[in-house]
């Protein structure tokens, strides 16, 4: 017996946007997802985080986000939308339901949760995103530090750092955003072990992304190989050219106390932030044999390579840079899921 034609897992914007694709064909399908409401990791990012496209390019598909169209969302903005767009389309989503493992049997998915009822489909949508599992970098010396090793993940605001001696490391949006803002209520250097890169917000009276849809660009995967650059309005290169926070070189050890810096000196720290991104957190596909030997997907544009029947939605760059996006899941959703269903 097949419970469902189509299960997703993950009801973040990936899995919505997967969700609304397959609505849309008259599939019968289910979402699943380890929280109680739908979102994914936008309910987990810190409190003043903006997105870097306005309102007009911040969509899933059929249904507009609502507001200023050239005015910044809000985490909080983002995470309402995602909610309005599963009540607005009714989706069905089974909440609270962590998957364990996944296998493959000659004609159907088994999904077994944590807790309950094992589920069975004939194709599998794994929309659970490439934020699943912070990566953390081991550095010489971490196990004797005794100050605070964090993950960008767990930073919401400043309030719990004030007057400490912090330092961020990365060379990221994320990792420059925290420092900016924690530097003007502790004492903050921004760690970083390469150049620091920068696009600007708007070019020529126009919003970057105006210009990615003017020259059809945000199919090319142009940031895969050197990462994303720090997307800027000017406010945080001018912070960092006052030294609000520091620049230095990423440090080379853990003392008990701080860290070693690679002209040798030494420091004491309260807390170390790494905002070094993310891993994909899949393991409940091993089973299946979908992952190769480091935990990443087989896959070519989000299809399977290695299990039949298998797509991913939202891996960043899996159909160019604007995957993993709000504006560009839709795009990988609408790839996917026919070549799945004639499978």
């Amino acid at each position: 017996m097949i419970d469902h034609q189509f299960v997703v897992i993950g009801a973040g914007q990936a899995g919505l946007a997967a969700a609304r694709l397959l609505q849309r064909a008259g599939a019968d399908f289910l979402m699943v997802d380890a929280e109680w409401a739908v979102g994914g990791s936008w309910r987990h990012y810190y409190d003043s985080l903006e997105l870097f496209s306005p309102v007009r390019y911040s969509s899933l598909p059929e249904f507009a986000m609502q507001g200023v169209p050239d005015a910044y969302p809000t985490r909080d903005d983002v995470v309402d939308y995602l909610q309005q767009y599963r009540d607005h389309f009714a989706f069905p989503v089974k909440l609270g339901t962590r998957i364990s493992s996944v296998t493959r049997e000659p004609d159907r998915f088994v999904l077994r949760p944590e807790n309950g009822t094992p589920m069975r489909a004939q194709k599998l949508i794994v929309a659970s995103g490439a934020f699943g599992a912070p990566n953390l970098p081991q550095i010489a010396g971490q196990a004797v530090y005794l100050g605070r090793i964090a993950h960008s993940s767990e930073y919401r605001n400043p309030d719990a750092y004030l007057g400490q001696r912090i330092i961020v490391v990365g060379a990221g949006n994320s990792a420059v955003q925290i420092a900016v803002e924690l530097a003007g209520h502790a004492d903050v250097t921004l760690a970083v072990r390469d150049k620091l890169r920068f696009l600007p917000q708007r070019v020529l009276g126009h919003d970057i992304h105006w210009w990615f849809n003017k020259l059809r660009l945000n199919g090319l995967n142009l940031f895969s190989d050197q990462g994303v650059p720090i997307v800027d309005d000017g406010r945080y290169k001018a912070a960092l050219r006052a030294n609000r926070p520091p620049i230095r070189k990423m440090f080379r050890a853990f003392t008990a106390d701080g860290v070693v810096w690679p002209d040798g000196t030494q420091e004491r720290v309260d807390q170390v932030i790494f905002a070094t991104g993310f891993r994909h957190a899949m393991d409940f596909l091993r089973p299946s044999g979908a992952l190769d030997a480091h935990g990443q997907p087989l896959h070519r544009r989000g299809v399977s390579t290695s299990v039949r029947g298998l797509g991913f939605v939202g891996l960043s760059g899996q159909n160019g840079f604007a995957s993993a996006t709000l504006r560009g899941v839709g795009r990988d959703a609408d790839y996917v899921i026919p070549r799945i269903a004639a499978m």
